[in-house]
């Protein structure tokens, strides 16, 4: 089952434009588009006249065209105009989606519209906001339980690894990090320190690291679906960890959010935004281009851990390093409890009203 009554990013606001975006979320086909006023509109794609996806219509003003017959409908799903006929049949609509622009993003409430609140949104003002970072975005589609990418960005242990040619770095350092966890009923925030330790590649090749650093890793999980992540390095001795100094050296900042698509795939939006030299458009780009192989390589790994947890669910083991693991995934499955009593709720009214 999936958390419906909660936000979800359905798509960059890049993405969203004049051409019907089709998306499956949560196990249901959306339609996404942009009309002329700039506004967005998000629909179940299917149109009510004979089932044609959406998707093969076309955007006219702030509606969406079916591409079979010419039906119309607008962005809350009512129908605008049949054509030929006067009447429209009040049968004649389509489920529509709460949606928020904000930050770059497209956020849409796939749950009970009424229980949409905007005010439980993340915030993340480096992507034009207050405080904005130069930086590029991706959307990345894995074939694994969205779950998993949570739990791979909860144990940052994989590191010395997984990316040993990027991120990665001596596996003893990493096994050995000073680790503090801040859990709450909302999810969860760790920092690890690796102090003296060898700098990654990522890290020399993007301000020239010599000597030894001293490597923070601050991440914070938001449920059910949102991870922000500030790391950074400084030479060894330049008072990161002693007196909190983040100023110069390596800063890196990574907006994670995970949208399930189906039981078997979700759709993985980052950003990176770089903290350094951050006046040269390129050195924003070569650091997208380091991120996105070491997500490649996330990608492989958890798509193999998906199938051999499909064919075996059991045993499966957690260590000294799961500590966030284990914490986010108890804030997830309480909220699949509470889904899960809401519809119940709904099920039970619906019946008693027939």
């Amino acid at each position: 089952m999936f958390i419906r009554n909660a936000w979800y990013v359905a798509a960059w606001a890049h993405e969203v434009g004049s051409e019907p975006l089709p998306r499956t979320l949560l196990g249901e086909p959306v339609v996404l588009f942009r009309g002329e006023s700039g506004k967005v509109g998000a629909l179940e794609d299917r149109c009510a006249h004979r089932g044609l996806p959406l998707r093969f219509g076309t955007v006219t003003g702030d509606t969406l065209t079916c591409g079979y017959h010419g039906v119309v409908f607008d962005c809350s799903g009512k129908c605008a105009s049949v054509p030929g006929q006067d009447r429209i049949p009040a049968a004649m609509a389509v489920r529509s989606f709460p949606i928020v622009e904000k930050d770059e993003l497209i956020w849409i409430w796939m749950g009970e519209a009424q229980d949409a609140d905007e005010s439980k949104i993340v915030d993340y003002p480096f992507h034009g906001g207050a405080t904005p970072w130069p930086h590029l975005t991706h959307t990345q589609h894995v074939k694994c339980d969205w779950k998993l990418m949570i739990g791979n960005l909860m144990d940052l242990t994989h590191l010395a690894y997984v990316h040993k040619g990027t991120i990665g770095g001596d596996p003893d350092a990493h096994t050995q990090a000073k680790f503090d966890i801040f859990p709450d009923e909302n999810g969860v925030r760790f920092i690890r320190w690796l102090l003296n330790s060898m700098p990654p590649k990522l890290y020399v090749d993007a301000v020239g690291f010599q000597e030894r650093v001293d490597r923070w890793m601050e991440f914070e999980f938001i449920a059910p679906s949102t991870v922000k992540q500030f790391t950074g390095a400084l030479n060894t001795g330049e008072g990161a960890y002693e007196e909190g100094n983040r100023e110069g050296g390596f800063a890196l900042r990574v907006f994670h959010h995970v949208t399930p698509e189906t039981e078997d795939s979700c759709l993985y939006f980052w950003s990176g935004a770089n903290g350094y030299r951050m006046d040269e458009p390129q050195v924003t780009g070569q650091l997208f281009q380091g991120l996105k192989t070491t997500f490649a390589e996330d990608e492989a790994i958890l798509e193999a851990q998906h199938a051999s947890l499909k064919r075996r669910p059991s045993p499966v083991v957690a260590t000294v390093h799961d500590k966030a693991v284990v914490h986010a995934d108890r804030v997830i499955r309480q909220l699949m409890a509470q889904q899960s009593e809401a519809d119940l709720r709904t099920a039970t009214a619906a019946q008693a009203a027939v």
